[in-house]
């Protein structure tokens, strides 16, 4: 389905489960998480996007729902060593996360070594794959040229992930139509997810990221979008 088509068909059930419902914010307490979990359960969507100190306790409480569990790693400035990053990603799939979102190394891909992203990236995927886990990766679009973010794009899909991301939230801005359009295209020949987040808080904010190519949505407004999408299909 092409996503024209997508976003005509797109009811509010088919978007919750398009969205991560995410909390990092560093103050966030065992009852945000408890929240967090709670609304998930109660509206339908495919994930909680949590940092690795909460995956064990969101793990508990979805361990009986089809919400999964979604850890970031490396979060948020990818400046962690690679080796790191893959004993991070399978500590948290210990804990109970079935999706990693890891944040790369931006210097070196602007430094063009491509060569230590690419082992960057796989040390993640290969953690996740044995772990049974999906992997998203976070190329930070916001501090990228367009070359860059097709370069980023190109060695996910060498390094075998899943998925790639826009953004961590934490940095200057967020996800655009314009770079999912880009990400888009470009990891169409391995047919990896697209995943918008950062500034994606309105349910016309999804729209026009899913038309542009997106197939996951990361956001902390969660409910209110799909509250928005809801009263949208009742006009």
């Amino acid at each position: 389905m092409n996503s024209g088509r997508m976003v005509q068909s797109l009811t509010p059930e088919h978007l919750a489960g398009m969205i991560d419902h995410t909390l990092l914010r560093p103050e966030a307490s065992e009852a945000d998480i408890r929240k967090l979990c709670e609304e998930a359960v109660k509206y339908g969507f495919c994930s909680v996007c949590v940092n690795p100190i909460h995956v064990n306790q969101a793990h508990g409480l979805l361990k009986n729902t089809a919400v999964k569990v979604c850890s970031v790693v490396g979060f948020p400035l990818g400046a962690n060593a690679p080796e790191t990053k893959a004993l991070e990603a399978r500590r948290a799939i210990r804990d109970g996360a079935r999706e990693i979102d890891m944040v790369i190394s931006v210097g070196a891909l602007k430094d063009r070594n491509d060569a230590f992203v690419l082992a960057d990236i796989r040390g993640v995927v290969e953690a996740c794959k044995e772990g049974g886990a999906l992997c998203k990766v976070i190329i930070e679009t916001c501090l990228l040229t367009n070359d860059e973010k097709v370069r980023a794009c190109e060695l996910s899909m060498e390094a075998g992930a899943d998925f790639v991301k826009t953004s961590t939230g934490f940095s200057s801005s967020g996800a655009t139509p314009e770079d999912i359009a880009l990400m888009s295209r470009t990891v169409a020949p391995k047919k990896l997810g697209v995943k918008a987040s950062g500034g994606v808080r309105t349910y016309a904010d999804a729209l026009k990221m899913i038309r542009a190519g997106a197939t996951r949505i990361g956001s902390s407004n969660s409910v209110k979008m799909l509250e928005e999408a809801r009263a949208a299909q009742q006009v």
